[in-house]
């Protein structure tokens, strides 16, 4: 089935009765995804219901946001300080990172509900018992009903934080496209793709979200940002970034791991070679953008974080993170963080196992195309080589 934008744009001005989308930068990325999903990811009827409905979401939330701000100018004054960015491959740690960071009440991270259905924006009162949590959680049990290992690789909460690319999905330039279904069309137009309007978009979203009331240091988390931090810090100068470190050949045995287990819900074709040279690519691309990044940003606020040292001890992490940016972490946060620690331990939805012969992955192969970012950063192995 052919994914048609115009008819999704058509659709989504329908349900709303809204017309602006707030401007037409995202267009190009849509068509671009669309063109590819349709004649490259191998979709299966319910992979082309997913997109599609992925993309009416994004539309829809796009109209109301747009709307909002019209209505509601002074959404416009809001000031996002100093935000707390998260960034790093997927499964590099950021998202038990980012859930220790959520526990200190002075921090406001950008929850799984809100980020995809932004309108009207939370409040105070509001916050913990809004019904588009309980939509966001009927959604993700359903799609844990269809493929159950999806929570096994990605535990969010419908109430808990989720990545930016949630936000930066509605100008379609996010990596989460490419997640859910393989194109390489799609992929290579995102690499070469400015991504100011991006950030432009996840600013104006942030402003409105925050607009009603829920406020505090924005804590945000993305794999997004380490490709991208010359637009981040663009739109966030003052952004206070957390750059998360992994053995990299778990991260390609892992990453890979994580994407096939996402796109076989929606395609019947073995992707495995093209999901293994691509996400393997996408890495090294990774690490290549931040060291671009630090040698023309020597200034730029940044802590590098062990996915290791995190595991553990991750009080003790937390507190040199806090440490980097001339905070402590006492109090209250210290106890919130404590005890989330205690309550959750690793490994609570089952074990995630690392397989390079599954992708053709060879140990010592990885080893050596990454070892100047191993020793650049002195990452303790956690797989043999071989």
């Amino acid at each position: 089935m052919r994914i048609q934008p115009e008819a999704l744009m058509a659709a989504a001005r329908e349900q709303t009765g809204l017309e602006d989308f707030g401007g037409d930068s995202f267009r190009e990325g849509l068509g671009v995804f669309c063109e590819s999903a349709s004649t490259e990811a191998r979709l299966n009827a319910m992979g082309s219901l997913a997109a599609s409905g992925m993309i009416h979401g994004c539309l829809v939330n796009r109209l109301k946001v747009t709307d909002w701000v019209k209505r509601h100018p002074q959404v416009l004054r809001e000031r996002i300080e100093a935000p707390l960015v998260v960034a790093g491959m997927f499964r590099a740690g950021t998202t038990f990172l980012t859930y220790l960071m959520e526990k200190d009440a002075r921090h406001r991270p950008l929850l799984r509900w809100e980020a995809g259905d932004s309108v009207p924006p939370p409040t105070p009162a509001t916050i913990a018992t809004d019904p588009r949590i309980d939509a966001a959680r009927a959604a993700m049990a359903t799609l844990d009903q269809i493929n159950p290992r999806v929570r096994l690789v990605q535990s969010e909460e419908p109430d808990g934080p989720t990545e930016c690319i949630a936000v930066l999905n509605q100008e379609f330039k996010s990596l989460l496209w490419e997640a859910l279904a393989n194109v390489p069309s799609y992929g290579e137009w995102l690499r070469s793709a400015h991504h100011a309007s991006a950030y432009a978009w996840h600013h104006r979203a942030l402003q409105v979200l925050q607009s009603g009331g829920v406020r505090g240091r924005w804590s945000l988390k993305s794999p997004h940002h380490a490709l991208h931090l010359d637009a981040l810090t663009a739109t966030y100068p003052d952004a206070r970034i957390v750059l998360m470190h992994r053995d990299p050949v778990v991260l390609c045995a892992s990453v890979c791991g994580l994407i096939t287990t996402l796109t076989k819900t929606f395609s019947d074709v073995d992707h495995k070679r093209y999901i293994a040279e691509h996400w393997t690519e996408m890495l090294a691309r990774a690490v290549a953008a931040v060291d671009a990044f630090r040698d023309a940003n020597p200034g730029a606020k940044i802590v590098d974080v062990h996915y290791a040292d995190l595991v553990r001890d991750p009080i003790a992490t937390v507190r040199r993170v806090y440490a980097a940016f001339d905070e402590e972490l006492d109090g209250q946060a210290l106890q919130a963080m404590s005890a989330h620690v205690e309550s959750h331990p690793k490994g609570r939805f089952g074990s995630h196992k690392y397989d390079l012969a599954e992708f053709g992955l060879d140990g010592g192969a990885l080893a050596e195309r990454f070892r100047g970012y191993v020793e650049r950063y002195d990452i303790p192995r956690e797989l043999a080589r071989g």
